[in-house]
Formats: C-alpha cells, sequence, structure tokens
C-alpha cells in the first residue's frame, strides 16, 4: 500500500548499438579499401575487429555504468569506472586482435596490436562519455518526473486534508451541541465556544503547513477532544501516554484528529458501549488504538483518510503507515518523524 512508482530501467536501443558498431567498423576500413594494396580478407579482419569490440564496449558501458552511478551516487565523469573500462577494453582489443593474428599470421603484429589498442581507447572513451551523458540526462528526467509525481500526491492529499478538515458534518453536530447547551443553560457554553473557534482558527492556521511538531498537533487535538466529549460525554474516552522526547516529534498536520474521526465515524459511541481511544508511542511508531465495535450499519466512507494520511507521510519521510486489525482492536501505526 502506498507504494511509489518505480523507475523504468535505462536502456540504450540495440539499433542504435549495432547501426554505430556497423558504420565505425565500416569507417576504419576506407582506407584500406582505397588502398593500392587492399587485401579483402585484412579489411573484413579490421572491420569484424572493430564492430566487434565497439559492440562489446557499447553493452559493457550501458550495464555497468549505470549500476555504478547508481551505486555510488557519483556523477562525475573522471572516476574508477572510466578506468576500469579503459582496462577491459584494452584486454578485449587483445583479445579480438589476436585472434585476427592466428587467422592472419602474415601481418606485422606488433605496430598493426598498437594501432588496434589506440583505436579500442578512443572507441571506448566516445562511448564512455556518450553513454554517460546520456545516463545523466535520463536520471534528470526521472528526478524531475519524480518531483511531479510527489508534487501531485502531495497536491491531491493537500485537497483531502482540507475537505475534510472543514467537515460540514463535524460542524453541524458543534452548533447542535452548542444550541443544546445553551437552550439548557449549560455553563460549559462559553467554552465550548470557545474550544470550537479555537479549534477552526488551528485549523486555518494550518492548512499552510506541511508538518508540525507532535505539541502542537496534541495542543489542536485538545480542543477538537474537548468539543467531541461535550457530544458524547463518557460514551468516548480519549487518553495519551507520550513521553515528553515524543512531544518534540513532528507530525503532518490534522493526523491525529483524522484518526480519531475515523474512528467514531466506523464505531459505536454510547454510554452504553463507550468508545476507548489511545494515543502511545511503542518503539519508532505513534499509536493511535481504539475497541473494536464496528457499527452494524456503517457510516458511508471513501477511504481517503487513512489514504490521505499515507500519502503524506511518505512524502515527508518515505515510510509507511500500518494497520494493526483483531477482533478486539483497530489501530494505526504512525512512523515518528525525527526531523524535518
Amino acid at each position: 500500500m502506498f507504494q511509489p512508482k518505480k523507475q523504468a530501467p535505462f536502456r540504450i536501443s540495440n539499433r542504435l548499438i549495432w547501426i554505430s558498431s556497423i558504420s565505425l567498423g565500416i569507417l576504419t576500413s576506407i582506407p584500406k579499401i582505397v588502398d593500392h594494396h587492399f587485401d579483402p580478407a585484412e579489411g573484413i579482419a579490421d572491420f569484424a575487429v572493430t564492430s566487434g569490440f565497439a559492440l562489446l564496449i557499447w553493452y559493457y558501458n550501458s550495464y555497468t555504468i549505470p549500476a555504478y552511478t547508481k551505486k555510488t551516487g557519483r556523477k562525475n565523469v573522471i572516476s574508477p569506472q572510466l578506468f576500469k573500462g579503459l582496462g577491459v577494453g584494452l584486454i578485449l582489443m587483445f583479445l579480438l586482435s589476436s585472434i585476427q593474428y592466428y587467422i592472419l599470421s602474415h601481418l606485422n603484429y606488433g605496430p598493426k596490436m598498437l594501432m588496434y589498442e589506440v583505436r579500442g581507447i578512443l572507441i571506448n572513451l566516445t562511448f564512455y562519455m556518450f553513454i554517460h551523458i546520456l545516463y545523466q540526462t535520463y536520471m534528470n528526467q526521472q528526478v524531475v518526473r519524480e518531483l511531479e509525481r510527489s508534487m501531485a500526491a502531495n497536491l491531491e492529499a493537500q485537497y483531502e486534508l482540507l475537505k475534510q478538515q472543514v467537515n460540514p458534518h463535524f460542524l453541524f453536530n458543534s452548533l447542535n451541541t452548542l444550541k443544546y447547551m445553551v437552550e439548557s443553560h449549560d455553563s460549559q457554553s462559553a467554552e465550548f465556544i470557545i474550544k470550537l473557534a479555537a479549534f477552526y482558527r488551528f485549523t486555518l492556521d494550518s492548512l499552510k503547513l506541511n508538518i508540525l511538531s507532535l505539541r502542537e498537533e496534541l495542543a489542536i487535538m485538545d480542543s477538537y477532544v474537548y468539543l467531541l466529549n461535550a457530544r458524547f460525554e463518557d460514551g468516548l474516552t480519549i487518553t495519551q501516554n507520550l513521553d515528553a522526547n515524543v512531544k518534540d516529534t513532528f507530525i503532518p498536520p490534522f493526523t491525529l484528529q483524522l484518526l480519531i474521526e475515523n474512528c467514531i465515524k466506523h464505531n459505536i459511541v454510547s454510554l452504553e458501549k463507550p468508545l476507548h481511544i489511545r494515543v502511545y508511542h511503542e518503539e519508532d511508531y505513534l499509536i493511535v488504538e481504539n475497541n473494536l465495535q464496528e457499527r452494524k450499519i456503517p457510516e458511508p466512507s471513501t477511504g481517503l483518510g487513512i489514504k490521505n494520511i499515507g500519502q503524506r507521510y511518505l512524502h515527508l519521510s518515505d515510510k509507511e503507515i500500518k494497520i494493526l486489525k483483531t477482533d478486539d482492536i483497530f489501530a494505526i501505526k504512525l512512523p515518528i518523524i525525527h526531523t524535518i
């Protein structure tokens, strides 16, 4: 769940590799073809050595450069991989030219070998630079695409968050509760109004934030819990057990409110069957847990609440939330974000 899209693998067209290798072999054979003492066997051998070397170096660099760069994270053109490739090229050219010598034993092996090795180094350097440029261009495109996907996911998450934060259903219930409190001359009416205003002020102030401290999130949650307790009374209990150092970590805004709202939406909340919600931490996770007493007729749900939270955690920390459900409890485990 909430897996980011994988990158398409870096590949160079086989057609490009073969056409360029054959073309290079033809180009290097042209001087021999126009020579007055042209030897067809020698020209064919020269073409085969150059084309074969080009093919092997093409494939070697096209597979090793991406693997090397991905493993080390280096982007410098001059790297140990360059010298390793040159060494492999020298060995390959030596083997290919040795095969040519055994086939055409009348050739002057020493000068011929030197010429092939110099040619091999030039071909190797050219292909290495070309593939390196192609791969860095490919990586830059992948970064841009991933950034665009991340921004799109973040915008979608913020949009869903906005719709859930300014929840007309919650506001309607809160106003109904306030109306009942005023009509019954409840002494807590003024405090309820203050908490309701504070909650929506926190909501508006936090819309522009991607992350805030858990301590601030708990302050927002306190106002929200006060409003819920005024409505459900002893039918709902929400407790928290968090160390001071955990409160100094970070969390996406309104995560706890959305999870508590999710608990109430899907479970029975009454004086006969109280709903108990616990907020605590365990190892490197912040956990929101409730006793499971699902409604017989569940409220309509889009399933976007937990998905929204999962998207925001992936965007901020590259970590997934965990969902635990048994016959008795339902829990959401949120990775604790220590730094921003």
